[in-house]
Parts: structure tokens; sequence; C-alpha cells
């Protein structure tokens, strides 16, 4: 069938346009990300210890989560090099643990988050950690999950 621009209002183009893009997309795994948490004090200026170390190798913080339980505390980083950021936590002694996290994008609406997790219970899949980030006004949020399953969790949908 051949469609004429001028059969269309422009937002009917627009949505007939985008539903076409749409139809052509495959829903593949998503995104697997390497998190390093880094065991640290609970002490002014950790945090920036560790951030000027990474941006001095020229490696870009993705993603951050920071918690403490009194004199300790850890820093969860998604960094768009980690071999680069590895070596670099290596060569200062600062030790680290890794592991393959998943990386969803969500719309950005109330109950987008409780559908996904109880998505992944129904599938025996036991979040170990989470954390989330929206720019205001934006249609997606960015949530990084630690799972006990991640090949049946990045493919939940």
């Amino acid at each position: 069938m051949r469609i004429r621009r001028r059969d269309f209002s422009i937002v009917g183009l627009a949505a007939l346009l985008a539903c076409r893009e749409s139809s052509h997309r495959t829903a593949g795994p998503m995104p697997k990300m390497n998190q390093l948490t880094i065991s640290c004090e609970n002490r002014p200026g950790t945090l920036a210890d560790i951030t000027k170390i990474l941006s001095e190798a020229k490696v870009n913080i993705v993603a951050f989560n920071a918690g403490s339980a009194g004199a300790m505390g850890y820093v969860q980083l998604i960094v768009t090099n980690p071999g680069k950021a590895k070596r670099m936590l290596k060569a200062k002694s600062i030790p680290y643990y890794e592991e393959r996290v998943l990386l969803v994008k969500l719309p950005n609406v109330p109950g987008a988050l409780s559908r996904f997790t109880s998505k992944l219970a129904a599938k025996g899949i036991n979040i170990g950690a989470a954390y989330q980030t929206a720019a205001e006004g934006s249609s997606k949020a960015s949530v990084v999950l630690a799972v006990s399953n991640l090949g049946i969790a990045d493919r939940v949908r």
C-alpha cells in the first residue's frame, strides 16, 4: 500500500511513522553492564577522592549509588570504560568487586517500576540491589538492577 503524505495530517503522519518504526524493532536482550562496588571509609571526601581518580583517567561515570553503615561505606559505579577504571583503582590500591547488572529503560510514569519488578518476582528473580534515575521531564527512567538470574531477567518486558 502506498501512502501519500497529503492523505494525513501532521499528527497522523507522525503517529504512522512512529508505529512503522516500532514495528521494525526487535525486543532483544536488555543491556548488561559491569558494576564496580568499592568498599570505603564513611568520611568526608571519600566519594570526591574516588571520582577524582576516575575523572583524571577520563573515565565517565554513567550511574552511581553510595551508602554507609557506621564507619564503613560503599560506592557502586557504572562507568564508560570498566577496564580503565579497574586499572586505576588497582594502581591506587582501592579494592573493588565487579558484577554484571541489568540496565533497564522504563517509562517515567507512576507504576512502571512496580509492573517491571512484579514480572521479575513472578519469574522467581531476586533483586539484590537497585537504583534509578530520570531527569525531570524525561519520558524514560534508567534503572540498574543486580539480579539473581541475569539471563532470564534481560528478557522480561
